[in-house]
This record gives structure tokens, sequence and C-alpha cells, in this order.
């Protein structure tokens, strides 16, 4: 079950970070067989637990025992297609919190009608480059297969029309970009929080948005408030990043040594690099 939570603050970070190795969630990936291995290996060094179960005889029971599900749609089969109805289905009924990332929405129509298909469950989060943001919502983007041409910042419209069907919705890019309810004594309504940070590297990498997704989802089973735990997953992934980026000399060495930086961060890391932004959008 979701609520709308306050602002969020790099204290709030901090402390769902430590729910996060507290509690050790096990996320159920239904997600890009090119990136699995990689989506496994960055929940763990996140302080998450994976399973990739995504085959239609167990996804959906499975969803209902899971702390939080991931589906990516980014090399969807037959059978796959079948699990990820079962376990957004499954997930919805059994009120776990579940990503979607809407992976070539908009530029391929077959999987834009599978997107479509899935948003009926109700994700908690949607989590994307902005030309899929942009093409899911109905709106043209520029986005080429997986490939965004498009900052996330020009999809901001398109988000809010997604909070329709999501709690919450990100747009990642070099400035990631989430929209989301949000209440205080002073507003009650859409808010926009941008996380910068991050590396250069991390589209030179097959998977690194593929795993933010996965990451987002652990966070949604440890924090109530889906824009927050969205926002703690941006940052706790960016901060990782530019850790890494200061060890490589390139992309094959960047990937393992922001596997490395995903377990390394910490709270004074996270004071010292996080950074997020918080604005209330006209309602």
């Amino acid at each position: 079950m979701s609520e709308r939570g306050s602002e969020p603050t790099i204290n709030m970070v901090i402390a769902a970070h430590q729910a996060l190795k507290a509690q050790k969630p096990l996320v159920q990936c239904l997600t890009n067989n090119v990136t699995v291995n990689l989506v496994a290996n960055a929940l763990l060094a996140a302080g998450a637990t994976p399973a990739m179960i995504d085959n239609p005889e167990e996804a959906g029971r499975f969803a209902g025992q899971a702390d939080a599900v991931l589906i990516n749609l980014g090399t969807p089969q037959s059978d796959q297609v079948k699990a990820m109805h079962k376990a957004a289905g499954g997930a919805h009924q059994a009120g776990t919190p579940w990503v979607l990332d809407p992976i070539g929405a908009g530029s391929m129509k077959w999987r834009h009608g599978l997107a479509l298909e899935l948003l009926e469950h109700s994700p908690t989060v949607v989590r994307g480059n902005a030309s899929e943001i942009m093409g899911l919502a109905g709106q043209e983007g520029a986005g080429r297969g997986v490939d965004s041409g498009m900052s996330p910042q020009t999809a901001i419209n398109a988000a809010r029309e997604l909070l329709k069907h999501a709690c919450a919705v990100s747009a990642s890019g070099p400035v990631d970009t989430l929209v989301g309810p949000l209440l205080d004594r002073h507003h009650n309504g859409p808010a926009l929080v941008e996380v910068s940070g991050g590396s250069e590297w991390q589209p030179r990498v097959s998977g690194t948005g593929c795993a933010l997704g996965a990451i987002v989802a652990a966070y949604c089973a440890v924090v109530r408030d889906p824009l927050s735990a969205a926002a703690a997953a941006h940052v706790h992934v960016a901060v990782a990043a530019e850790l890494a980026e200061e060890h490589i000399q390139g992309p094959g060495s960047f990937a393992v040594a922001w596997l490395d930086a995903l377990d390394q961060v910490d709270e004074t890391l996270l004071r010292q690099r996080g950074r997020l932004a918080v604005r209330w959008l006209d309602a």
C-alpha cells in the first residue's frame, strides 16, 4: 500500500538506504534477457535479493509473495509476456509494489500495446527514458528503439499524464526527472524531483537502466511513498556511478566498478555526493 509522502531529502534517502540494507527485500524480476545477470548482481550489490521468476507457471503467485516486482519490456517473448500479465495482476491484487520499465514504448507498436495493457494493473512506478515516457503517454518523442533523443525535462508533462495510472514516474538521463504527488502543510499536489550526478559511462554499459528499474522496485519495498522510494534509488545509483567513474579505464571496468560502488555507498557518501532538488508543479 503506497501513501503520499513529504518532500524527499538526503536524510530521507539515507533512512531509505539503511532500511534497504536491513530488510534485504526480495525483488521478482521479469526482465531483459540481455541484462539479466547485471540486474541480479546490481540488486545484490545495492542490498536487495533478486528472484528472476519470469515463467507463466510461477510468476503470478510469486508476485504475491515477493516484496516488490520489476517488469522490464526489453526482450519480451510469448511465455514471458504471459508471465508479465500474471505478475502484474498478482502484484496489484496482493498490494505488492511493482515497477514498469516500458523499453521501446512509443517507438515499437507491439510492445507499446503491451505496455498499455500492463498499465491497467496500476504500477507503483513507471521508469524509463524520456522518449519511452512520452511515447507511453501518447506524446511524440524522438526515440529510436530503446534509445532516447530527448532530455528528461521534456517528459514532465507526459509523466504527469501517466500519474493517472502510476503513483510516480521517472525519466532518467543526465539529470533524472521524477514526478509524483507530495503533501505538506502548504501544498498538496504533483511535485518534480530532479536528481543530478551519475556518470557519462552509464549509457555505455548495457543494463544500467534495467538495473535502476530493479533498484527502484527494491526501494519501493521499504519506503511507503513511491516518489520518495524512486528518488532514493536514483540518488543511490547516481552516487555509485560517480564513485565508480573515479576508478575505471573504459566501459568494461565501469560495469565492475559500479557494482562495487553500489555496495560501497553509505551515509557519508550520500551526504557528500547525493544531489536532489524538489519543486512543486502547478496544478
